[in-house]
């Protein structure tokens, strides 16, 4: 007994057996980070005939006319050299921006792997608020190599903090000047990144030498350049993670054969999650954000798409499925997005006087008047408490907190209605025209006898902050490499990027300030990276198209099971990223060389 208790004690701290295991794994090395006897090396980089361009280059070489002089948009591509080796005494520090997500840790790895023993590694605490505070420290081999393979953010912490005041540049420049910082490495998603064009900008005005560089990281999937940067790190953890789950609940639904589960996933803008997942598990239905603002769908629109999959899936004697909702949803129904629209506007000009009224029946009637008669109507509809939340309820830029609305319940009390009125008034349903749906009156009466049983669910925190997968572990890892390699040659302004998984991968470098447009936000323009969403002409939305009839007309749902980091599925891409950059397959990508990491490499 003593010894069974001594053995649990030591799988304390992130010391299970799984832990220890895959802090031992190799990984892949993309082979420009690879000298010749396979010692992992820095890189360095040449200018290629590719540019990346905004909508607005003029208007964004006004903004950042520093960092645009020094690149013109072009992109970077890394190839061997010995020279950056060489360079030593360089002080770097880097920081996690936003939402955690799975391999944040291995970044840090690459990163002090790319500096090597001659330059040191400083970790920024707490994100941009620990940049504007000072609150660094140095990262050691010992604390990273604990790390590997491990975890999101925890080592290191994170927040949302946004650096746009001049009093916030000014104590990232004291920290820059105090800490004699060299290089600055921002790990974060749009808006992150977006701040790293800004700090870029704004050190080089200050004749300040210090390389900025930013990691494309946001479990979302829209953090994508086309070819240069298919995916960002986290979102092949989090998808595989959901799919499991979704996954699961189909085994249920068809083994409980009663229940209906409504399933919300993580994704505020992009529905490449939903996308992903629906690709993996075969759902019944999986509503996808951008086709539905594509189409002008409504809210009616969807629900009666939903009731028809439901009741023609009833005629055939199945009464459960899994349905699949997108987390920023409410966002692109045409009335929905319309009245978001007029209250970030309203809220943007009269926010203080608003934030006064002291119940929320004072500031309903106070906003009520400043919108369009079609959006208070439809206001009023809502229920009270997700009405509540549009008003109250808004995120640091000003935005709905949509993943807090309960998008699904709100989706299920409109199709328990819809459904009742398909027992009450049987002729407007079934029947020959257009429309209709054919069924016997046998079939109606059963239906009419059968109850709808739903279960809701919310996957999002789940998936951020998992160990990686074989294929994140990898991609940070080598993006970390990507910025070390970047901030020793001297290059800012530029995000690291990784692509061609299936044939050893290719290093890029991209220009920040070409991937920036204008976004509106509390009623104002603001500048932000461009978000990537789901196409409608992707391969990878067409797959999902052609089959997802299919899907809903009968059971022919995958359990895909748990991540595997050895096994048959260990090396899958996503499905979306192998289907969209047209790869051969997505069961075995290619980094580079396996490669176990040593301490002496960190």
């Amino acid at each position: 007994m003593q010894e069974l208790i001594a053995k649990l004690s030591q799988m304390e701290g992130t010391h299970s057996p799984f832990e220890n295991a895959v802090r031992e794994l190799p990984i892949q090395v993309c082979r420009v980070f690879l000298d010749e006897k396979g010692r992992i090396r820095p890189a360095a980089f040449r200018e290629t005939d590719c540019a990346v361009r905004c909508k607005n280059p003029e208007r964004m070489a006004e903004i950042f006319p520093k960092t645009t002089a020094g690149h013109g948009y072009c992109v970077l591509e890394a190839f061997s050299s010995e020279l950056p080796s060489k360079v030593t005494g360089k002080r770097v520090a880097v920081l996690f921006s936003g939402g955690p997500a799975a391999g944040g840790h291995n970044v840090i790895a690459g990163l002090k792997a790319a500096l090597g023993r001659g330059n040191t590694l400083l970790g920024v605490k707490q994100g941009p608020k620990g940049l504007i505070n000072g609150a660094l420290f140095e990262i050691t081999t010992e604390s990273i190599q604990a790390r590997l393979n491990t975890g999101g953010f925890d080592f290191l912490g994170t927040d949302r903090t946004k650096i746009k005041t001049p009093q916030q540049f000014e104590k990232v420049k004291d920290t820059v000047l105090r800490n004699k910082l060299d290089g600055l490495v921002i790990v974060g998603g749009d808006d992150s990144n977006t701040n790293a064009a800004y700090i870029a900008e704004y050190l080089e005005e200050q004749g300040i030498k210090c390389s900025v560089i930013g990691i494309p990281k946001t479990i979302d999937g829209d953090l994508a350049v086309g070819a240069h940067l298919p995916i960002s790190f986290g979102y092949d953890t989090a998808t595989k993670i959901y799919s499991e789950l979704v996954g699961n609940l189909t085994q249920d639904a068809a083994s409980a054969v009663k229940y209906y589960h409504f399933v919300k996933l993580m994704g505020r803008t992009a529905s490449k999650i939903t996308l992903e997942v629906a690709l993996q598990t075969r759902p019944a239905v999986a509503l996808i954000s951008e086709e539905i603002a594509e189409k002008n769908m409504s809210l009616d629109d969807i629900v009666d798409h939903i009731v028809r999959v439901i009741t023609e899936r009833r005629l055939k004697g199945i009464n459960h499925g899994v349905i699949l909702v997108p987390e920023g949803l409410i966002e692109f129904i045409p009335e929905m997005r319309t009245l978001i629209q007029e209250l970030n506007s309203v809220l943007g000009e009269y926010e203080k006087d608003i934030r006064d009224l002291p119940t929320l029946k004072n500031k309903q009637e106070f906003i009520y008047p400043l919108l369009s008669p079609q959006s208070a109507q439809l206001m009023a509809s809502l229920p009270e408490d997700i009405e509540e939340m549009l008003i109250l309820d808004r995120d640091d830029h000003g935005n709905v907190k949509v993943s807090q609305i309960e998008t699904e319940r709100l989706l299920i009390e409109k199709i328990r209605y819809k459904m009742s009125e398909v027992k009450r008034h049987p002729d407007k349903f079934f029947g020959q025209g257009p429309g209709k749906i054919n069924a016997t009156p046998e079939q109606i009466e059963k239906i009419q006898g059968t109850a709808l049983s739903v279960q809701s669910h919310f996957l999002g925190y789940e998936g951020r902050s998992a160990k990686p997968t074989s294929f994140d572990a990898s991609f940070t890892f080598n993006l970390g490499l990507t910025a070390g390699s970047l901030v020793l040659s001297g290059k800012s302004g530029y995000m690291a990027a990784v692509t061609e998984f299936y044939r050893g991968g290719k290093v890029l470098a991209l220009p920040l300030a070409g991937l920036i447009t204008v976004e509106m936000r509390k009623g104002k323009e603001e500048m932000v990276i461009e978000k990537s969403l789901v196409s409608l002409d992707s391969p990878a939305f067409k797959a999902f198209a052609q089959n997802r009839d299919k899907w809903a007309a009968e059971d022919r749902f995958n359990s895909p099971g748990p991540i595997q980091h050895w096994g048959p599925i260990s090396r899958q891409l996503p499905l979306c990223v192998a289907l969209d950059q047209d790869y051969p397959d997505f069961r075995d990508f290619e980094l580079g060389e396996e490669h176990r990491i040593t301490s002496e490499e960190l």
